[in-house]
């Protein structure tokens, strides 16, 4: 192909690997001389070249989730900046699709792996993982020398519950107490919930606390629906995440309730669609940004060699006033 393109091998070899610092006219020839040829990269003579294959995974609960899809499509061109590309994993939250992310069904094809487990324990990450580059996003207590980034979900669910409290809602209930008792995320936010109504003197009772056995709109939904039937009566709602929020919503607007006036609903993740709600919906975003900027450093950092104890990174969070809980 070189011989084609009248250049050497190493330009070859960076416009393959889509170094920025080649002319137009000299990616231009390569390029043509690619198509003529037929040619397709194969990760394992590059691997065999150079000990890389160029390729990272990340690996996720749910890609459907708008969450996400939004930290899928920032880590793409977050590694694309430095050259490379992702391959994109999906566990469904599953304790065996978890394991196999951990035994290395991609090992050959990946230089690294970020990944958000959402059930496996810290012994079962440190049994588990291979000699591929890790770094962990998401609430479970990592192993000591594994890098993990996370949100302060305790602190940010607190801040949500005292901002209804503090504009004067007294019965504010929380929408995802989840009965699996491994999922720690939900039981940090609950934590959260709990501790902003001890200290700024909300209710506290059982029938605040709506459970949800899956997330999402429609168990939302159902969820809210069950407990105003049951008689639950609450001026505010903090819930799990953005689309439990949507669910909530839907539920009271049905059930005559609204919002903000009857009750005031926040939400969690920022998404999209959370600007497009009517009323809009207030909502906790997490640094999602910095977030995937610091998992994919420290994954660079191990890719290259670094070794020693795990680093342990909180980024931050803000609450994103709007019309669901304006009063």
């Amino acid at each position: 192909m070189a011989a084609v393109a009248g250049v050497s091998m190493k330009t070859v070899s960076n416009v393959v690997r889509g170094y920025r610092h080649v002319s137009p006219s000299t990616r231009a020839k390569v390029q043509q001389a690619i198509d003529h040829l037929g040619y397709v990269p194969h990760s394992g003579a590059r691997r065999l070249a150079t000990g890389r294959t160029g390729m990272v995974a990340f690996a996720l609960p749910a890609i459907e989730a708008p969450y996400f899809a939004e930290m899928a499509a920032l880590m793409s061109t977050e590694v694309d900046g430095f050259d490379y590309r992702l391959l994109i994993e999906q566990t469904a939250s599953g304790v065996e699709e978890e394991r196999a992310v951990l035994r290395g069904r991609e090992q050959g094809l990946i230089d690294g792996l970020v990944f958000q487990p959402t059930l496996l324990s810290a012994p079962d990450i440190e049994t588990l993982r291979g000699t591929t580059p890790l770094v962990l996003l998401g609430e479970i207590p990592p192993p000591a020398t594994v890098d993990h980034v996370m949100v302060d979900n305790l602190a940010a669910a607190r801040t949500a519950t005292m901002h209804l409290l503090q504009s004067g809602r007294t019965r504010v209930a929380f929408l995802g107490r989840n009965h699996d008792v491994g999922h720690v995320t939900a039981t940090l936010r609950l934590e959260g919930y709990r501790a902003a109504v001890d200290e700024f003197g909300g209710v506290r009772s059982d029938d605040l606390l709506i459970p949800m056995t899956q997330f999402g709109a429609f168990a939302a939904e159902a969820a809210v629906t069950d407990a105003l039937k049951a008689g639950a009566r609450f001026d505010g709602l903090i819930c799990f995440d953005d689309l439990s929020a949507i669910g909530a919503m839907k539920a009271l607007s049905l059930s005559g309730r609204a919002v903000p006036d009857d009750v005031a609903v926040v939400g969690w993740d920022d998404i999209l669609m959370t600007q497009f709600t009517s009323p809009a919906l207030t909502t906790i975003r997490p640094d999602k940004a910095t977030l995937v900027q610091t998992a994919f450093s420290f994954l660079r950092d191990r890719m290259g060699g670094e070794r020693g104890e795990g680093r342990h990174a909180l980024v931050g969070f803000d609450l994103v006033v709007r019309g669901s809980t304006a009063t």
